[in-house]
């Protein structure tokens, strides 16, 4: 399908319910509904998705801009392409999971998310911290910079409670991932969330909450899945 049939399939999919759930967890105007897992019908069937995402993206519209990371080729975006959709991201969930996902699995993840977290912009900083935490899941420890990722952690521990609530988010996100995934630093992760304690922050109109950095560490360590990494960043 052309960029023009996606978009009227979209709008033939939302639905008004799904809407006011999507508008609640910070998404905004426009967007049409359209549940994720119809989403991922879409994308499963497009082939040679690069061009048409950068097109899917440019539409604005949240809906468009959640499928064209689900069908995007990571391995095409070029810096100029992430850097536009982590300036233009207009949604957590956009810069947090759909920026961060490709971001991780292009070529350019570490040096965009260290760019990123160093811009002291907030929403940018989001998209560095997540992209830090999806990259270290589906890259060998042998491949990550272990010596940089453990001066991450302490920089973390040191200032997450001063960082805006997306950023405190993404930040606690980063600990339990290095615990989670990365071998070599699980004991190091452990010992920064038992120094950055409980993190709070303002998560709108809904339920959600930041987990217990060390509670979600351990559960890795219960399963026996310490080490073990993601095939992809993103939930196809």
């Amino acid at each position: 399908m052309t960029a023009t049939d996606i978009m009227l399939h979209l709008q033939n999919l939302g639905q008004e319910s799904y809407k006011k759930i999507l508008l609640k967890h910070g998404i905004c105007e426009p967007l049409y509904g359209v549940k994720i897992e119809e989403l991922k019908k879409i994308a499963k069937k497009e082939k040679d998705g690069y061009a048409l995402s950068l097109e899917l993206w440019d539409t604005g519209i949240y809906d468009a801009r959640y499928l064209a990371g689900l069908l995007t080729e990571p391995t095409k975006m070029l810096p100029a392409d992430l850097q536009h959709w982590a300036e233009t991201a207009n949604a957590p969930v956009l810069r947090e999971s759909t920026v961060a996902w490709v971001a991780s699995e292009s070529l350019h993840g570490w040096a965009k998310a260290m760019e990123w977290i160093g811009t002291g912009n907030a929403d940018l900083s989001s998209s560095g911290w997540a992209t830090l935490g999806d990259l270290v899941a589906i890259t060998s420890d042998a491949a990550l910079d272990i010596i940089a990722l453990g001066t991450l952690l302490e920089r973390v521990a040191a200032t997450i409670h001063q960082s805006a609530n997306r950023e405190k988010l993404t930040q606690n996100g980063f600990i339990i991932a290095v615990g989670t995934y990365v071998k070599p630093l699980h004991a190091a992760a452990l010992a920064a969330a038992a120094r950055v304690g409980k993190v709070t922050a303002d998560m709108g109109d809904t339920a959600c909450k930041i987990p217990d950095a060390a509670e979600y560490i351990s559960k890795a360590v219960a399963k026996n899945t310490v080490g073990k990494k993601r095939k992809s960043a993103r939930c196809l």
